[in-house]
């Protein structure tokens, strides 16, 4: 069995809130990439619940977070049509995520 590791490093300023975030997934190719955000969910199966880790950077621009929202949103909507096969849920989400571009405001 192979193994391989992804990692997320966060230096926090003294009140604990992110200054600087960096990943690495070497398998990838990406070595020491910095970010102003992260977002990660996890499946806890004997909870029946996602987990979630939530992070951006004190200096992240409300308007990149606006678009990193959307983004995530549209992303959500292709994951869940390949993982269930739901076209017309799956079309939707991404309706969802154009909803929320018009009332947030994004100019795209």
């Amino acid at each position: 069995m192979r193994k391989t590791n992804i990692t997320i490093s966060v230096e926090l300023d003294e009140n604990h809130i992110p200054e600087k975030i960096t990943w690495n997934a070497e398998d990838g190719g990406v070595k020491d990439n910095e970010t102003k955000a992260t977002m990660i969910s996890v499946w806890d199966d004997k909870t029946m619940e996602a987990l979630r880790i939530d992070l951006w950077t004190k200096d992240m621009p409300v308007d990149h977070m606006k678009r990193f929202f959307h983004q995530i949103f549209i992303s959500l909507g292709q994951t869940y049509q390949r993982a269930t096969g739901e076209d017309d849920v799956a079309e939707w989400i991404e309706q969802m995520a154009e909803e929320f571009a018009d009332k947030s405001a994004i100019k795209m």
